[in-house]
């Protein structure tokens, strides 16, 4: 099998269409991603909204949060309203990955964050009125649907391989188990029974599920019927610290507001209590705390940046490590069932919008320390770094993404 260079689109492809957005020509962003020698586009194909939902498709607007929420994120940070209809834009999608002689890993973000975007919450309630014990095998369904649907239009060739959904141990999926059930144990035969469901409908299609992190610890819980290894290696180390320092993701502990302003915030930063998207459904509809999306549109970069940095040394050997043992392990569990392993996300974790750490030295070592044990290890796929795509700044630094893509295709 060919190497998959992975550059990852996500739900941007669709969400930033609008007048100068980074997906208003997908021409033009395939051609970009060729040119960093990329051959593959991970997305959110939105399957259960397309073809799950019964929802009316054909005149999809996207937009901006409202009140400048999001701005200071990465993957939020829509700038322009865009209406599409759902399915000719998937269309399009596939049509311009055969013109550029790309593959597509066809996912779902939609039972973390895609609704997120829609101007009206049908999306978000069609979603979260599935019981929860049947949403895994409802987004098989729907996955059928659209490789039906991309079949039917002579493109199926551009599908690499199909993805229940992104890191599915973080996902509205586990509203299934019982208070402190282990959640990939706990979800592997909901798992195993959509898989099956989709293989019914299409037994050449490979189709997996993919899990955030290495679960090194619950690996015995990754269905035995994947048709492949997938995981994202979010290293985080020094932006743990900083997670937990500010209790962005444990709304159970106060937000230390005053703490926050002396170390991280801009001065004309509002209390977290007053910042809010203008239509409150959409924080319900993302998985990200509304005090990380906070602290990453308030921030001064700078000051986010020089956090890490101070104290990177004390995790620089821990993050190494835990990288190259994380590869290994996944590496391993593949080779002991025959399976491609791909990297589709992954290295340091999220930052923000404007935050260099992962963009700058240090992270394009660990960029290419990744990319070199995927490498080594032989896997089937990797991207260069999360944060590489048309959305993202780092973009823009072309030299590191073909450096890194022509490693791990062996050119280099």
């Amino acid at each position: 099998m060919s190497k998959l260079t992975i550059t990852l689109w996500d739900f941007t492809w669709y969400t930033r269409t609008g007048p100068g957005e980074p997906f208003e020509d997908l021409d033009r962003a395939f051609t970009e991603a060729v040119a960093r020698g990329y051959n593959t586009v991970r997305v959110c194909a939105m399957p259960y909204l397309l073809f799950g939902s019964g929802l009316d498709t054909s005149a999809l607007t996207f937009a901006p949060f409202g009140r400048g929420y999001g701005l200071g994120t990465r993957w939020y940070d829509v700038r322009e309203s865009a209406t599409l209809d759902g399915r000719a834009h998937l269309l399009a999608l596939f049509q311009a990955a055969r013109r550029h002689g790309c593959q597509v890993i066809v996912s779902s973000w939609e039972y973390q964050q895609s609704s997120s975007f829609l101007t009206g919450p049908a999306w978000y309630e069609a979603l979260r009125a599935v019981p929860a014990e049947r949403r895994a095998n409802a987004l098989a369904g729907a996955l059928a649907g659209l490789v039906d649907f991309v079949a039917g239009h002579g493109l199926a060739e551009q599908i690499a391989f199909v993805e229940l959904h992104n890191e599915i141990q973080s996902t509205w999926l586990t509203e299934a188990l019982s208070p402190g059930e282990p959640k990939v144990l706990g979800l592997r035969p909901y798992l195993e029974e959509a898989l099956d469901t989709f293989k019914a409908r299409h037994p050449d299609t490979p189709v997996t599920v993919n899990y955030a992190r290495v679960p090194h610890a619950e690996m015995r819980g990754i269905p035995a019927n994947v048709d492949v290894a997938v995981f994202h290696p979010y290293v985080y180390g020094v932006l743990d610290e900083l997670i937990g320092a500010f209790a962005l993701r444990d709304t159970a502990v106060p937000f230390p507001q005053e703490r926050a302003r002396r170390e991280l915030l801009r001065p004309d930063a509002p209390d977290l209590a007053d910042w809010h998207p203008e239509q409150e459904w959409r924080s319900a509809a993302t998985v990200v705390p509304a005090r990380e999306v906070y602290l990453h549109d308030w921030c001064d970069p700078a000051r986010f940046d020089r956090w890490l940095y101070d104290r990177h040394a004390g995790y620089h050997y821990g993050m190494a490590e835990r990288l190259r043992i994380w590869i290994e392990v996944a590496a391993d569990w593949a080779a002991a069932r025959d399976l491609p392993l791909v990297f589709g996300e992954g290295w340091v974790g999220y930052t923000p919008l404007r935050g260099t750490f992962e963009e700058g030295p240090v992270g394009a070592g660990i960029c290419l320390d990744a990319v070199e044990h995927a490498r080594r290890v032989g896997a089937w796929g990797t991207v260069v770094c999360s944060n590489a795509a048309p959305h993202h700044p780092m973009w823009a630094d072309v030299d590191l993404q073909v450096t890194a893509n022509a490693l791990f295709a062996g050119r280099r």
